[in-house]
Protein backbone atom coordinates (compact mmCIF):
# COMPACT_ATOMS: atom_id res chain seq x y z
CA UNK A 1 0.00 0.00 0.00
CA UNK A 2 1.15 3.37 -0.96
CA UNK A 3 -0.06 6.68 0.54
CA UNK A 4 0.55 10.08 -0.95
CA UNK A 5 3.16 12.25 1.11
CA UNK A 6 4.53 15.94 0.06
CA UNK A 7 8.54 16.42 -0.43
CA UNK A 8 8.28 18.92 2.72
CA UNK A 9 7.69 15.91 4.37
CA UNK A 10 10.32 13.93 4.09
CA UNK A 11 12.48 12.04 6.32
CA UNK A 12 15.47 10.15 6.52
CA UNK A 13 14.80 5.75 6.04
CA UNK A 14 10.84 6.81 5.30
CA UNK A 15 10.75 4.36 1.52
CA UNK A 16 9.36 6.03 -1.68
CA UNK A 17 7.39 3.79 -4.34
CA UNK A 18 8.77 5.65 -7.64
CA UNK A 19 7.87 4.43 -11.13
CA UNK A 20 11.90 2.82 -11.16
CA UNK A 21 11.00 1.05 -8.16
CA UNK A 22 11.15 1.23 -4.38
CA UNK A 23 13.94 3.76 -2.99
CA UNK A 24 15.25 4.49 0.51
CA UNK A 25 15.58 8.41 1.39
CA UNK A 26 18.83 8.31 2.70
CA UNK A 27 19.48 12.40 2.27
CA UNK A 28 17.72 15.23 1.25
CA UNK A 29 17.84 19.09 1.87
CA UNK A 30 15.23 21.89 1.16
CA UNK A 31 16.33 24.70 -1.06
CA UNK A 32 15.28 28.26 -0.88
CA UNK A 33 17.24 30.01 -3.97
CA UNK A 34 17.23 33.78 -4.22
CA UNK A 35 15.25 33.44 -7.66
CA UNK A 36 12.20 30.74 -8.76
CA UNK A 37 10.52 28.08 -6.67
CA UNK A 38 12.12 26.24 -3.92
CA UNK A 39 13.05 22.87 -4.53
CA UNK A 40 14.41 19.64 -2.40
CA UNK A 41 17.27 17.69 -3.39
CA UNK A 42 17.67 13.72 -2.45
CA UNK A 43 19.69 11.14 -2.21
CA UNK A 44 17.77 7.83 -2.64
CA UNK A 45 18.95 4.44 -2.22
CA UNK A 46 17.37 1.41 -4.47
CA UNK A 47 16.19 -0.91 -2.15
CA UNK A 48 16.21 -4.12 -4.47
CA UNK A 49 19.85 -2.98 -6.06
CA UNK A 50 21.50 -0.99 -3.12
CA UNK A 51 22.27 1.89 -6.25
CA UNK A 52 22.17 5.50 -4.86
CA UNK A 53 20.49 7.97 -7.26
CA UNK A 54 20.52 11.81 -7.25
CA UNK A 55 16.74 13.50 -8.07
CA UNK A 56 15.52 16.57 -7.31
CA UNK A 57 11.82 17.47 -6.60
CA UNK A 58 9.72 20.68 -6.66
CA UNK A 59 8.99 21.92 -2.97
CA UNK A 60 5.45 20.49 -1.93
CA UNK A 61 5.36 18.19 -5.03
CA UNK A 62 3.56 14.61 -4.26
CA UNK A 63 5.22 10.78 -3.99
CA UNK A 64 3.87 7.89 -2.98
CA UNK A 65 5.05 6.83 0.09
CA UNK A 66 5.51 3.10 0.63
CA UNK A 67 4.36 1.28 3.46
CA UNK A 68 7.06 -1.50 4.36
CA UNK A 69 5.98 -4.61 6.78
CA UNK A 70 9.06 -5.38 8.83
CA UNK A 71 8.87 -9.21 10.32
CA UNK A 72 11.38 -10.52 12.59
CA UNK A 73 11.90 -14.27 11.78
CA UNK A 74 13.76 -16.89 11.93
CA UNK A 75 15.90 -18.97 9.49
CA UNK A 76 14.49 -22.92 10.25
CA UNK A 77 16.29 -24.81 7.32
CA UNK A 78 17.03 -25.31 3.57
CA UNK A 79 14.60 -26.81 1.50
CA UNK A 80 16.36 -27.65 -1.61
CA UNK A 81 17.55 -24.38 -2.84
CA UNK A 82 14.87 -22.24 -0.88
CA UNK A 83 15.23 -20.65 2.44
CA UNK A 84 12.31 -21.63 4.88
CA UNK A 85 12.07 -18.80 7.53
CA UNK A 86 9.08 -18.64 10.30
CA UNK A 87 7.90 -15.64 11.65
CA UNK A 88 8.53 -14.93 14.92
CA UNK A 89 5.24 -14.06 16.60
CA UNK A 90 2.73 -15.48 13.76
CA UNK A 91 4.52 -18.83 13.46
CA UNK A 92 3.97 -18.73 9.81
CA UNK A 93 6.48 -20.04 7.63
CA UNK A 94 7.66 -18.55 4.31
CA UNK A 95 10.10 -19.89 1.75
CA UNK A 96 12.61 -17.44 -0.03
CA UNK A 97 14.71 -18.29 -2.91
CA UNK A 98 18.91 -17.26 -2.52
CA UNK A 99 18.25 -14.13 -5.17
CA UNK A 100 15.62 -12.47 -3.03
CA UNK A 101 18.30 -12.75 -0.01
CA UNK A 102 21.29 -11.95 -1.94
CA UNK A 103 24.28 -11.83 -0.10
CA UNK A 104 22.58 -12.62 3.15
CA UNK A 105 22.52 -15.82 2.31
CA UNK A 106 26.77 -16.38 2.37
CA UNK A 107 25.80 -15.71 6.79
CA UNK A 108 22.63 -17.46 7.44
CA UNK A 109 22.58 -20.28 9.24
CA UNK A 110 19.84 -22.62 10.71
CA UNK A 111 18.39 -20.40 13.95
CA UNK A 112 19.55 -17.12 13.19
CA UNK A 113 16.92 -14.52 12.83
CA UNK A 114 17.11 -11.97 10.33
CA UNK A 115 14.49 -8.66 9.72
CA UNK A 116 12.64 -9.34 6.37
CA UNK A 117 10.66 -6.35 5.01
CA UNK A 118 7.54 -6.81 2.46
CA UNK A 119 5.92 -4.46 0.14
CA UNK A 120 2.58 -6.10 -0.96
CA UNK A 121 3.71 -9.38 -0.27
CA UNK A 122 6.77 -9.38 -1.98
CA UNK A 123 9.97 -9.34 0.00
CA UNK A 124 12.09 -6.26 -0.62
CA UNK A 125 14.65 -6.92 1.87
CA UNK A 126 16.54 -8.98 4.22
CA UNK A 127 18.72 -7.36 7.36
CA UNK A 128 20.99 -9.02 9.55
CA UNK A 129 22.72 -8.22 12.74
CA UNK A 130 25.98 -6.27 11.67
CA UNK A 131 27.55 -8.94 12.93
CA UNK A 132 27.45 -12.95 13.19
CA UNK A 133 29.46 -15.47 14.72
CA UNK A 134 30.83 -18.84 12.18
CA UNK A 135 32.77 -21.37 12.52
CA UNK A 136 35.72 -22.14 10.16
CA UNK A 137 35.20 -25.13 8.15
CA UNK A 138 38.14 -25.25 6.54
CA UNK A 139 41.77 -23.22 6.02
CA UNK A 140 45.56 -24.12 5.87
CA UNK A 141 47.08 -24.59 8.72
CA UNK A 142 49.41 -21.49 10.15
CA UNK A 143 53.25 -22.13 9.42
CA UNK A 144 54.75 -21.59 12.56
CA UNK A 145 57.45 -18.36 12.86
CA UNK A 146 55.17 -17.10 9.93
CA UNK A 147 54.11 -14.32 11.88
CA UNK A 148 53.69 -11.16 9.58
CA UNK A 149 51.92 -8.00 10.39
CA UNK A 150 48.40 -8.21 8.79
CA UNK A 151 49.24 -11.42 6.81
CA UNK A 152 45.95 -13.12 5.70
CA UNK A 153 45.02 -16.39 4.07
CA UNK A 154 41.62 -17.74 2.53
CA UNK A 155 38.96 -19.41 4.80
CA UNK A 156 35.73 -21.24 4.00
CA UNK A 157 32.57 -21.14 6.89
CA UNK A 158 30.29 -23.25 7.60
CA UNK A 159 27.31 -21.71 4.94
CA UNK A 160 30.01 -21.87 2.29
CA UNK A 161 31.52 -18.12 1.57
CA UNK A 162 34.81 -17.99 1.73
CA UNK A 163 36.81 -14.99 3.63
CA UNK A 164 40.50 -13.92 4.45
CA UNK A 165 41.41 -14.18 8.17
CA UNK A 166 44.71 -14.10 10.14
CA UNK A 167 47.20 -16.44 9.61
CA UNK A 168 46.61 -18.20 13.34
CA UNK A 169 42.62 -19.39 12.74
CA UNK A 170 42.70 -22.74 12.98
CA UNK A 171 39.71 -25.15 11.51
CA UNK A 172 36.72 -25.41 13.91
CA UNK A 173 37.55 -22.05 15.34
CA UNK A 174 34.27 -19.35 15.62
CA UNK A 175 34.59 -16.21 14.11
CA UNK A 176 32.85 -13.05 13.85
CA UNK A 177 31.78 -11.58 10.45
CA UNK A 178 30.52 -8.39 9.36
CA UNK A 179 27.92 -9.35 7.33
CA UNK A 180 27.61 -5.22 5.45
CA UNK A 181 31.69 -6.57 4.33
CA UNK A 182 32.14 -10.01 4.79
CA UNK A 183 34.63 -9.68 6.27
CA UNK A 184 36.73 -10.63 9.94
CA UNK A 185 36.48 -9.44 12.51
CA UNK A 186 37.47 -10.93 15.63
CA UNK A 187 37.75 -14.58 17.30
CA UNK A 188 34.22 -15.23 18.85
Amino acid sequence: MAISTSTNDLKNGMTLDLPDGLFTVVEFQHVKPGKGGAFVRTKLKNMRTGAVIERTYRADEKLDQAIIDKNDMQFLYRDGTEYVFMDTSTYDQIQLDPSVLGPASNFLKEGDSATISQYENSVVAVELPAAVELTVTETEPGVQGDRVSGARKPATVETGLVLQVPLFIEPGERIKVDTRTGEYLTRA
